[in-house]
């Protein structure tokens, strides 16, 4: 199989994602990425060590798609406008998202997004390890609930199951499943963080 003359991070990490979004995370490899480019699986390597370096790009192809202008206002909203943003993008590609904790450390443009995060919260007179425990907060909801909506959606078996389950065994787990079942996707999130940003008092 011929190859091109040469390949750049970004089209090696395009091939990668088309695949996920059409195959799944189980069938990303480096003989499908290969495939999706056109050439042989070991001239692939020629351009990438292995499957994690492809995820690595993966990740950080669907992250550069976070616009990072965010208006001024308060921080609160341009906090919530930032997180809304990466879950926009990442929804985009639900098969990358069990790929983000892994890789976001390694990921420019998630570091971008973390740097853009941290300054918004500095702004807001976060200092020291009260602004850690914050930033930690915010990825830990962010990443955490794209994940569990991966994962475990409200809308899946997983809340349908629980909503069945023995009223007077279990009165409180099945009422609240129940109710769950007619929640959004994005209400889900955004009154989710809304609970996280009066608890940060911000």
């Amino acid at each position: 199989m011929p190859r091109p003359r040469s390949l750049t991070p970004t089209q090696i990490a395009t091939a990668a994602l088309a695949v996920l979004d059409r195959d799944g995370l189980d069938s990303l490899s480096m003989r499908t990425v290969a495939q999706e480019l056109g050439m042989g699986t070991m001239s692939l390597y020629r351009y990438v060590t292995d499957r994690g370096q492809v995820e690595e790009l993966v990740v950080d192809l669907v992250l550069r798609t976070v616009d990072l202008d965010i208006p001024r206002g308060a921080a609160g909203r341009r906090l919530s406008v930032l997180a809304d943003r990466v879950r926009a993008a990442v929804s985009d590609h639900p098969a990358a998202v069990p790929l983000l904790l892994m890789y976001r450390h390694r990921s420019p443009s998630s570091q971008r997004w973390g740097e853009t995060m941290l300054s918004v919260l500095t702004e807001a007179g976060l200092t020291g390890r009260e602004r850690v425990i914050a930033f930690r907060a915010i990825l830990g909801y962010v990443f955490g609930a794209l994940q569990v909506h991966y994962f475990s959606a409200l809308s899946g078996p997983g809340t349908a199951a629980l909503a069945a389950l023995p009223p007077d065994e279990f009165p409180i787990l099945s009422e609240t499943a129940a109710q769950a079942q007619a929640l959004s996707p994005e209400e889900e999130f955004r009154r989710g963080f809304d609970i996280l940003l009066r608890g940060l008092g911000l």
